[in-house]
């Protein structure tokens, strides 16, 4: 079959036990596999063996409210990775790290090295971290303010990439004859001094297979589109409605143009939670089966933490009061994104407190999608072929079964209709993309960075700038 000019990103968004809350308690999930590396490898076996882009890990450095209740703990995203490179040959390995807790002349040597090592299938899912208590797991006595992370994420991006391009593409000589392994007019010292962080020296490795790992946000607000039209490659989002999406899609693609860069070198993936019967009656029962076995202590925690509002559990059956929601702004503002989400689901739907639980509990505020295969098909088509979106963050409602039916009977439709490869056509994740493999910034010298937009005080200008921008309004929505 002839490839079509565009084609359909899918990646397997791996939650422990699956992405809806209750999943735990399912007979048809493991959660006591969770810790164990055949889990995952199984997983992204799955996924490769249906030509996903790229499996993809949430993280965050603190154990998060609610274990009671629900499989919240999970492992280290790139060791996790690192065993599924060793067991799978063609998936990508996107991890998330975060800017605020680690530091960047360690965190690029991480992913350089799953990057070499998984022959180029590497990417980095770039966070702040918004928990508060993640900070006092660093010894921290409080947060960082969002305006501290936003200016720090920038210059992290910033150094990182130095640090990845530091090495030429051909300062590896390995010339035997003459003795020299390497040119070292060709690796360069990053000589970058911003307000929050100094690294001087050249990296201590040679440039990774895709020049460097793909870029990825996951973010809704203003300031993280400012970050992510700078940055992103590749953005992970939530939208309820096919009319938001779309509104974002143009406006990232717009923002990335206005930067200076092409509309597809940034890549727009929704998340979408599929529950997949033989009928819609069948499979609209599955969500409801996996409804009932929610935890209301938990959803109304988790409700709290992800918008601020505090409902009252003597209140399930009762009405959810539109007024808590009335400070959520407009889809224009996006200072507030997941909130937003859910004072739209309130308007629209007028639920009950417990009717509104259920609909989080799938999967946190993402669309979750309850029917056959055909219409599950016909909603990523839709948004697909009318600007909403590159491609889909599957993020399957229980685990392994809502990966296999996905990928036994939703990825074959997808094929018939002429939107996903039927079999990977290049190796690295920057391939399964589309995305160009970029040049090292030091390859020529005008574009050294070393001379950067630097003041007498050694601020980076470019990164201040980024980070007062982002800093205008609150923290972007974590997938």
């Amino acid at each position: 079959m002839t490839r079509p000019p565009r084609q359909l990103s899918l990646n397997l968004f791996i939650h422990p036990a699956g992405h809806h809350e209750a999943a735990w308690r399912h007979p048809d999930t493991q959660p006591e596999r969770i810790f164990t590396a055949d889990f995952y490898t199984e997983l992204a076996r799955t996924a490769e063996a249906a030509t996903f882009d790229a499996v993809f890990f949430a993280d965050g450095p603190v154990l998060h409210d609610g274990v009671e209740f629900n499989s919240v703990g999970r492992l280290e995203p790139l060791l996790t990775l690192a065993s599924i490179a060793a067991a799978t040959e063609r998936i990508g390995l996107v991890a998330t790290a975060s800017t605020t807790f680690y530091d960047p002349y360690n965190l690029a040597r991480l992913f350089s090295t799953l990057d070499h090592l998984s022959n180029g299938r590497a990417g980095w899912n770039i966070v702040t971290t918004a928990s508060e208590d993640a900070a006092r797991n660093f010894g921290l006595d409080s947060h960082p303010d969002h305006v501290e992370r936003y200016a720090r994420a920038a210059e992290f991006v910033e150094v990182v990439t130095r640090l990845w391009d530091s090495w030429e593409d051909d300062a590896v000589l390995i010339d035997r004859a003459s003795g020299r392994y390497a040119d070292p007019a060709k690796i360069h010292d990053v000589a970058f001094r911003g307000k929050h962080l100094r690294v001087e020296g050249a990296f201590n490795a040679a440039r990774s297979p895709q020049g460097h790992p793909v870029l990825v946000q996951a973010g809704a607000s203003n300031e993280g589109r400012a970050f992510a039209s700078r940055y992103a490659e590749a953005i992970f989002t939530a939208h309820q409605r096919l009319a938001d999406a779309q509104a974002f899609y143009a406006d990232i693609k717009a923002g990335a143009e206005a930067l200076g860069r092409s509309r597809d070198a940034v890549k727009i993936l929704p998340g979408i939670s599929p529950f997949i019967a033989s009928t819609e009656d069948e499979a609209r029962a599955l969500e409801r089966e996996f409804n009932e076995l929610t935890v209301p202590e938990y959803g109304l925690r988790q409700l709290e933490k992800l918008t601020g509002v505090r409902l009252d559990h003597a209140q399930l059956d009762g009405p959810v009061p539109a007024e808590l929601f009335a400070d959520a702004g407009d889809v224009t503002d996006n200072s507030r994104s997941r909130l937003q989400v859910v004072a739209g689901i309130v308007e629209r739907e007028q639920p009950t407190v417990r009717g509104l639980l259920h609909r989080l509990a799938g999967a946190r505020g993402h669309r979750v999608v309850a029917g056959t295969p055909e219409q599950v098909a016909d909603t990523i088509e839709e948004w697909f072929t009318q600007g909403a979106a590159d491609g889909f963050n599957v993020m399957p409602p229980y685990l392994p079964g809502g990966l296999d039916d996905f990928a036994d009977h939703v990825v074959p439709i997808l094929r018939e209709r002429g939107l996903f490869r039927t079999e990977y056509e290049g190796t690295t994740l920057r391939d399964h993309l589309g995305l160009e493999r970029p040049a090292s910034q030091y390859a020529s010298p005008a574009a050294d960075p070393a001379h950067a937009l630097r003041d007498a005080s050694g601020t980076d200008e470019a990164s201040d700038a980024v980070g007062q921008e982002e800093a205008r309004t609150a923290e972007p929505v974590l997938a």
